[in-house]
């Protein structure tokens, strides 16, 4: 199944989430508002047409310093893959720079509780339910998130 087929999938099964589509170095990217995240990705996990059983990364972005960007200030993206099927899909949802969270998706796939420890570490996204949501890469007293844009080149 091709990406774009999936794009219009999750439009037609969440009417309203799909803030807009994406296409970058061949793959599709489809933004969706951060509140049904985990709808979502239960919704491509377990379908029997998609079978997306392989959450291949969690990251995030800090748009803070491109000032065109009207949007929220971070946008955490979801990289997916159906082993069965061989198709694969982006997920994007922004979220605030004020308070930066988002639900867990660690009961859908479990390998995200690493892939969104590192979020946390790095980015200071946090994670809403997550079961051990703390630094994986840092010490637990590390002061700041080094894959911000304000985090000092030397640290602080």
């Amino acid at each position: 199944m091709e990406a774009e087929q999936i794009a219009k999938m999750i439009e037609e099964k969440f009417p309203g989430e799909v803030t807009g589509t994406v296409s970058h170095a061949g793959q599709i990217g489809v933004m969706v508002k951060p509140e049904r995240i985990r709808d979502i990705c239960r919704f491509l996990h377990d379908d029997p047409a998609l079978r997306m059983d392989h959450l291949a990364d969690v990251t995030a972005v800090d748009y803070s310093s491109y000032p065109a960007d009207k949007g929220p200030r971070f946008e955490v993206v979801y990289n997916m893959i159906s082993t069965s099927f061989r198709h694969r899909i982006r997920l994007k949802a922004r979220v605030s720079g004020d308070n930066p969270r988002i639900d867990t998706v660690t009961p859908v796939w479990a390998t995200a509780n690493w892939h969104e420890r590192e979020t946390y570490d790095l980015m200071g996204i946090v994670f809403n339910g997550h079961p051990d949501l703390r630094r994986i890469l840092l010490p637990e007293d590390w002061v700041g998130h080094p894959l911000r844009k304000e985090y000092p080149l030397k640290g602080y």
